[in-house]
């Protein structure tokens, strides 16, 4: 689609920028292995289609997919580097040296930061933590927390989910006879900081089987290697890490990176230990995040409820907070810190609608085109937490690269997120004299620089951009994992399709297509958004299938009753249809498009809403 449809300034251009855009459906065949796998592993086929279509056709692969253990975590020792941080952070803990910790603001960073620090602590060393402020003193090491730090007697920095850049901080460290290990996971630069240790599977010489684990799974990595150092009880040591685990679960899913390979299994197992809770801070963000003790949240709750609650005082105010709430032993200061990050949640969520709002209203009034290859939006005044957040959003509704950024006395700050077909990373480095500071990956980047510079970065930015997406990048799609029938959509046969969770990135919720059934009747709508659909077809005796599908309102006109349809749905667990003696799960309509006459007159009733 032409992205001038998505906005322009008819009538209808507020009603079609926040609505949903048909997509361009990439559909898997449906494997002929499928069956054999099926029976093999005792599951429906409509999940073996799924496990085939992603790779897992072997029944031994599928088998280690659907059952991950502690036993499939790759040995820390494999990091390049590792057994020589182990070794200095034995020393230090034996010696009873003052250890920092140098994190960063985001559930990455301080989840790393309390994975390491009651390693550390349980070992019976001495580590304080760093926190940086996001305004106040921005992404990455400093050089004058270097100083202060010698001035305190630190003898050792740890960098956790940061330092992979900091060469010149660490020159200074060792300046000043502080010994530095950098744990990290975004991508270095040519030459690696000269730290004694630098622990990162992306750099080039680490042969770390797993690239996409996140600053927190390093630490934890760490971690594990250090109650290996010490000799350990292998059942202890296999305890804490466990415990452990649940932290690096949340951080890897609020990182969005891949849940697959090594993730997937700390994933898996972090999010079960979610179900039980010891920990005072994080019992009390359960509970304010509405999950009672006994239930453990999906992937996509922890991206959607507890990722963005711990993200707010780094957001807001201070990540601080955040330390302060998984490291207190008092219940009640739990609950306080926790109540207070629910509400700076609140206030990140006005700051973000009003600033989607502004860019909205510059869209309308100068509309997006296929010669914007890539968006950079600014404003004076644009809170500096959010503006990640804003240009993700961006991204969802333009598919297409783009860059937010606030501008403060003369300074822009700014993040950027990126489509599948573009390296973020790779076009900053193409222009890398704009910016005071920069840094990132393929799908995100932050961003500072001259104000001054700004209409200068937006135009470089486009114009990398354009000579290396096509047209056809810009087209959002929906990677569509089998095609079923109606009559194949039973209670056991979604189950094993839920059961193929974590879903999230690079493991997204399956997709399936049923073509040409005739809607039964007039979709009804719900809160002037959402859409009730009933459906026809032949081979099944009526029933009730319920769904959600957000702003699908103004394509009502597309599912009038007696036409015929191919609809794209997805299935999630649904705890309150199941508390009302419903199926334990709704399917939801992702897209839909004309088909072709159906031949039957089976009765399905689907809920969109």
């Amino acid at each position: 689609m032409d992205a001038r449809e998505l906005i322009s300034d008819d009538a209808n251009a507020r009603q079609k920028y926040e609505g949903i855009a048909s997509l361009k459906w990439i559909v898997s065949p449906n494997s002929a292995q499928a069956s054999a796998l099926a029976s093999e592993l005792g599951i429906s086929v409509l999940a073996a289609r799924v496990l085939c279509a992603r790779g897992y056709a072997d029944p031994s692969a599928a088998r280690k997919f659907l059952a991950p253990s502690s036993a499939d975590l790759h040995d820390p020792f494999l990091l390049t580097d590792m057994s020589r941080a182990a070794e200095l952070l034995a020393a230090a803990v034996k010696n009873c040296e003052s250890i920092l910790l140098y994190g960063d603001y985001d559930v990455d960073g301080t989840s790393a930061l309390v994975i390491l620090k009651t390693a550390i602590d349980l070992a019976g060393g001495q580590a304080a933590c760093h926190v940086p402020h996001r305004i106040l003193d921005g992404y990455g090491m400093k050089s004058e927390v270097v100083e202060e730090a010698a001035q305190s007697g630190v003898k050792l920095i740890v960098s956790v989910d940061t330092g992979i850049r900091a060469n010149e901080v660490v020159k200074h460290a060792n300046a000043l006879a502080i010994d530095v290990i950098v744990t990290d996971h975004h991508l270095p630069e040519a030459e690696l900081p000269p730290a004694l240790a630098v622990l990162n599977p992306n750099r080039p010489d680490c042969l770390y089987p797993e690239k996409n684990l996140c600053g927190a799974a390093v630490a934890l990595k760490l971690a594990a290697a250090l109650m290996t150092t010490l000799a350990w009880d292998p059942a202890k040591r296999e305890r804490i890490l466990e415990s452990l685990m649940k932290l690096a679960a949340i951080a890897t899913v609020a990182d969005v990176v891949p849940l697959t390979g090594e993730n997937r299994v700390i994933v898996k197992l972090g999010l079960a230990g979610l179900r039980r809770v010891k920990n005072p801070g994080l019992r009390a963000l359960l509970d304010v995040a509405g999950f009672e003790d006994g239930v453990a949240p999906s992937a996509r709750q922890v991206a959607f409820q507890i990722a963005p609650r711990i993200n707010a005082a780094g957001r807001m105010a201070s990540a601080r907070d955040v330390l302060d709430l998984f490291t207190t032993s008092d219940p009640a200061r739990a609950r306080e810190i926790a109540q207070q990050l629910h509400d700076l949640n609140k206030d990140r969520q006005d700051t973000e609608a009003e600033m989607t709002r502004a860019i909205q209203e510059r869209c309308l009034a100068q509309p997006v085109t296929d010669s914007d290859a890539a968006l950079v939006f600014f404003s004076e005044g644009w809170h500096r937490g959010v503006v990640g957040i804003v240009a993700s959003r961006v991204v969802e509704r333009f598919h297409r690269p783009a860059f937010v950024l606030g501008i403060d006395n003369g300074i822009a700050h700014g993040s950027g997120r990126s489509i599948r077909a573009f390296h973020l990373l790779d076009a900053l480095e193409s222009m890398p004299e704009l910016f005071t500071k920069f840094g990132g990956h393929r799908q995100a980047a932050g961003v500072t620089l001259d104000a001054a510079r700004l209409e200068e970065f937006r135009e470089r930015f486009r114009a990398y951009a354009a000579s290396k997406l096509t047209p056809d990048d810009f087209e959002a799609s929906l990677d569509v994992d089998a095609e079923l029938t109606l009559h194949e959509i039973t209670d056991d046969a979604v189950m094993d399709v839920l059961n193929l969770a974590p879903f999230g990135f690079g493991n997204p919720p399956p997709t399936f297509v049923v073509r040409d059934i005739e809607v039964a009747a007039a979709p009804d709508i719900k809160k002037e958004k959402h859409l009730f659909l009933r459906f026809k077809s032949a081979t099944k005796a009526p029933g009730l299938l319920r769904a959600k599908a957000w702003n699908f309102a103004e394509r009502a006109g597309e599912l009038s009753a007696g036409s015929h349809v191919d609809v794209a749905l997805q299935f999630e667990d649904d705890a309150f249809s199941a508390a009302r003696g419903y199926a334990p799960w709704q399917a939801i309509l992702k897209d839909v498009r004309p088909a072709a006459r159906s031949t039957g007159v089976q009765q399905v009733e689907v809920m969109i809403g």
